[in-house]
């Protein structure tokens, strides 16, 4: 039995999706009424209760820059505890294998571009997201600690992937808590349909790597089903998470352009330079993924297209 925590997320609502276009139907999921995945004594219950072999773990708090400056606590907290709950009933009731999902800004703020897998915990870390950083670095260091300690007792194998900036179908549109690619596609939308201007925080030329979700599903499923061995020859027990990324970069200015053209917007762009940047640039280091064997297969601009059609879709009611 396959477990899916975040099912209905952006990233596990693509594990899923590929995961049923593979055939396989041996998978459980459950909702947050469902099961709170901060309440210990459910978590463990769960786990007590099915017979589960994988676990998928993409459940997390997750916010743009906004979100993250002004609920810092919320972040930490919630992150870390969902991490630990899930982990330690998973080991406690004999689950085996584990991905756990991490994100690019555990690493440096300053880290050298693009940033390797062995600068983790090389710097100091970008302030704005420091708190939900500082509980994904603690989430790869819970699955080391769990393989060191018991890997040959119990046979756990737990690992870490840790994506780039990610978009596509699922996404969060919502303008208080989402990330880049979302928000610009409201903007736009919202603007095209009102002939407004739009107005995008920061300068501009901070650089991202975008990833679109679908790829990202089917590299964490690629390290799943990667022998240990193989995985082992790759990674050391203290630095064994693995980057996943496009490998490609793009300015805030240049993605904007590329979305007002997607939206079909034709009005004025706008930076408020009053508003943070962020990390200047964040390229992922993807080498070691692409040795296992994998690749991303879908352009930012063919992602797009299908990230706005998702929301054209998802809030074809409110528009």
């Amino acid at each position: 039995m396959i477990f899916i925590a975040g099912h209905k997320g952006m990233v596990g609502s693509a594990i899923l999706r590929i995961l049923k276009k593979m055939g396989k139907k041996n998978i459980i999921i459950k909702s947050r009424s469902e099961l709170d995945l901060t309440n210990q004594t459910l978590v463990n219950n769960f786990f007590n209760t099915n017979k589960i072999e994988q676990v998928y773990l993409a459940a997390a708090k997750v916010g743009g820059i906004y979100a993250n400056n002004e609920f810092p606590a919320d972040f930490i907290y919630e992150n870390l505890i969902i991490q630990t709950n899930v982990i330690h009933s998973a080991f406690k009731n004999g689950v085996k294998k584990l991905l756990f999902l991490g994100s690019s800004c555990i690493y440096p703020v300053n880290a050298k571009q693009p940033m390797k897998e062995n600068y983790l915990l090389t710097g100091v870390l970008e302030k704005t997201n420091e708190p939900y950083a500082v509980s994904k670095i603690a989430g790869i260091k819970l699955c080391e600690s769990y393989n060191r300690q018991y890997s040959k007792t119990h046979d756990v194998d737990y690992r870490s992937v840790m994506p780039t900036n990610l978009y596509g179908p699922g996404d969060n549109y919502d303008l208080q808590q989402s990330h880049v690619v979302p928000a610009l596609i409201r903007k736009f939308h919202e603007a095209k349909l009102k002939g407004s201007e739009v107005t995008i925080w920061g300068t501009g030329k901070p650089k991202r790597e975008f990833l679109f979700v679908d790829d990202l599903a089917r590299a964490c499923i690629h390290i799943m089903k990667l022998k240990k061995e193989k995985y082992d020859c790759f990674t050391r027990p203290m630095l064994s998470h693995i980057n996943v990324g496009s490998g490609n970069e793009i300015s805030i200015g240049e993605l904007a352009k590329l979305i007002k053209k997607v939206v079909g917007f034709e009005g004025k762009i706008n930076y408020d330079k009053s508003k943070p940047d962020g990390s200047p640039q964040k390229l992922m280091d993807s080498s070691l993924i692409n040795s296992l064997g994998w690749f991303p297969q879908i352009s930012l601009n063919t992602g797009l297209k299908i990230a706005y059609e998702n929301f054209l879709d998802k809030n074809k009611d409110n528009l």
